[in-house]
């Protein structure tokens, strides 16, 4: 794996900002607008999963980014749930609903194998040489 320099360079922030830009737009252009709790919830939690990946990863500790991974993927299942919420209210249709929920278990998965990929790495940061 090459040297990362910047969280904006991680395949798994990308997609975890795409799909937080997509709550954004579901909140501001379906009737979840009006559902405000809901609404701050899953804009919330689609966006932890974003912000903890680049928190830790500005720290640079192999040893925290692990748990941080960890927190951003806890994030991204509580997202798949008020995906459900919010089909359940009928603020989004069966296919929008499939399609973030698969794209949410993708980007799960990628966040576990980077853990995987951590754990195995020898290298534990800049902070603990």
């Amino acid at each position: 794996m090459a040297t990362i320099e910047r969280f904006e360079d991680l395949d798994i922030w990308k997609e975890a900002r795409l799909l937080s830009k997509e709550i954004i737009w579901l909140s501001k252009n379906t009737e979840l607008k009006t559902d405000y709790k809901l609404r701050d919830q899953i804009k919330n939690a689609s966006g932890s999963v974003m912000d903890n990946i680049a928190e830790e990863f500005e720290r640079d500790g192999n040893l925290e980014f692990r748990q941080f991974l960890s927190i951003a993927k806890g994030s991204a299942g509580e997202s798949r749930s008020q995906l459900y919420r919010i089909y359940d209210s009928e603020y989004i249709s069966e296919e929008e609903l499939s399609s973030l929920v698969n794209r949410y278990l993708n980007l799960s998965k990628r966040i576990a194998n980077f853990i995987i990929y951590l754990n195995k790495n020898e290298f534990k940061g800049n902070k603990y040489k």
